[in-house]
């Protein structure tokens, strides 16, 4: 695993408006972003406050991306310069990556031209002091969630479909009715009001609730609207 090389790998995850997906990637690759995975979500916001933020409709785009850090710093540069255009109607997450297998780091350094000093220089820092939130439950369960993630302070969310691989773990401890079929609810919120969105949502919707909610968070770098 390579964690701490001269060119360390970092991680974006992006949220887009629906059929945005593409040519946002296109556009990441002329930025010498070439690694993506691509899957599909549903927004949780009302619509007024799309309208509000901007953000399109609640159908979304999902993209996680890898790439060196010193090129995700000259990206971040140009997506400051443009701040405001919203060209794909979403958001872009720079989250910390701790280790990559040493073989995947080597094969995106090898697709990505150096960044220049200037371009680069930037370091990765937590300049928005956000956090993202991770709630998995129960499928049919988000909507509740919600509601209380929004009554703490949560703007709105992001769900994607999933699939528990081994429950046997939670029924080791008397924690019965966790269906397989599950939805993960991903919250974007100020590190200063996690932790009151984190209580809320696990006192409400924990995993001896009918949800069975786990909830996690981690820290994001920075932010921007894309």
């Amino acid at each position: 695993m390579s964690g701490a090389d001269n060119n360390p790998m970092a991680m974006i995850l992006s949220i887009l408006e629906r059929g945005k997906g593409s040519s946002y990637m296109e556009m990441m690759r002329t930025r010498d972003v070439h690694f993506h995975c691509q899957t599909m979500g549903f927004g949780t916001a009302p619509s007024e406050m799309m309208d509000i933020l901007g953000l399109g409709s609640n159908d979304k785009d999902i993209i996680l991306s890898i790439a060196p850090r010193q090129t995700i710093n000259a990206l971040a540069v140009v997506l400051r310069e443009s701040l405001g255009s919203s060209r794909y109607r979403g958001l872009m997450m720079e989250l910390k990556l701790s280790a990559v297998n040493r073989l995947t780091a080597e094969m995106i350094s090898r697709t990505t031209t150096p960044a220049t000093p200037n371009e680069g220089e930037e370091e990765m820092r937590n300049e928005y002091n956000h956090q993202l939130i991770l709630i998995s439950v129960n499928q049919g369960c988000t909507d509740q969630v919600m509601h209380t993630a929004r009554a703490a302070g949560a703007m709105g969310g992001t769900i994607i479909r999933s699939r528990l691989a081994d429950g046997g773990m939670m029924g080791h401890f008397g924690i019965q009715d966790v269906m397989e079929e599950r939805e993960i609810l991903m919250i974007l919120a100020p590190s200063n009001i996690a932790t009151q969105i984190m209580d809320a949502v696990n006192k409400e919707h924990g995993v001896r609730s009918d949800a069975k909610g786990i909830v996690c968070a981690l820290p994001v770098e920075r932010a921007f609207k894309v």
